[in-house]
């Protein structure tokens, strides 16, 4: 992504061995002891793990989801957009507003997925991405979002899940600015683009090899294509 030196040329260093992809999760994470009750209507949560194309990607498959967009959190509104976050300047990282349903997903179940997608022991980078931009966090939308989110943290820490101390945020929810357009359902328009080919698709596998029973084909997309 910007500042990427463009996707295409730090996919084709990627593809020369000249930087490494997060870790992914290679067997199914413990689920969380805590989680939230069930409540009534969908609920938000607010997650940033990197680059948001594969993460929107990758929710916008989990059953429960409604919708996942683009965008970015953690800072102030960012007047220049895309560019502005990119430079680091703002405090924002690169984010998803997840809207879902808690009677058919729970907000531990969707922690799960995401600390199983990107590696939550690097410290402001992603893979080939860096910058506080790209940092990971739960945007905790509730106190009880932040009790499940600190709790499971603790609870993945105390098992020794990661061979490096978790270092992903948990922060309260403040706002979070839409990306523009052409972010929205970046994976499922541009699947051979190189940068989510090397990064990105992986992540989208290990979601239906992990937790099938979370898996949905059809994708939550943004623009819906008109029939």
């Amino acid at each position: 992504m910007a500042i990427r030196l463009t996707a295409v040329l730090v996919s084709a260093a990627m593809l020369l061995g000249c930087a490494r992809a997060g870790e992914i999760a290679s067997h199914p994470l413990p689920a969380p002891v805590l989680d939230e009750p069930t409540a009534a209507g969908s609920e938000t949560a607010v997650f940033a793990g990197g680059c948001f194309w594969g993460m929107q990607g990758v929710f916008q498959h989990v059953k429960g989801v409604s919708q996942v967009v683009s965008g970015y959190a953690g800072g102030r509104k960012p007047d220049g957009g895309y560019e502005e976050v990119s430079s680091g300047t703002t405090g924002n990282a690169e984010s998803i507003r997840i809207v879902f349903d808690p009677h058919q997903v729970s907000f531990g179940a969707l922690l799960r997925v995401f600390f199983s997608v990107m590696d939550p022991t690097e410290l402001n980078y992603q893979g080939p991405d860096q910058g506080t931009q790209y940092r990971s966090a739960v945007f905790a939308t509730s106190p009880m979002q932040g009790k499940v989110a600190n709790a499971y943290v603790a609870q993945l820490a105390g098992a020794r899940v990661f061979s490096a101390p978790i270092v992903t945020e948990v922060t309260p929810f403040k706002a979070f600015y839409s990306a523009e357009d052409y972010h929205q359902d970046y994976l499922i328009h541009h699947p051979d683009q190189p940068y989510i080919a090397v990064n990105d698709l992986p992540k989208l596998a290990a979601l239906k090899t992990l937790y099938p029973a979370l898996w949905r084909e059809k994708a939550a997309m943004v623009f819906p294509a008109r029939s």
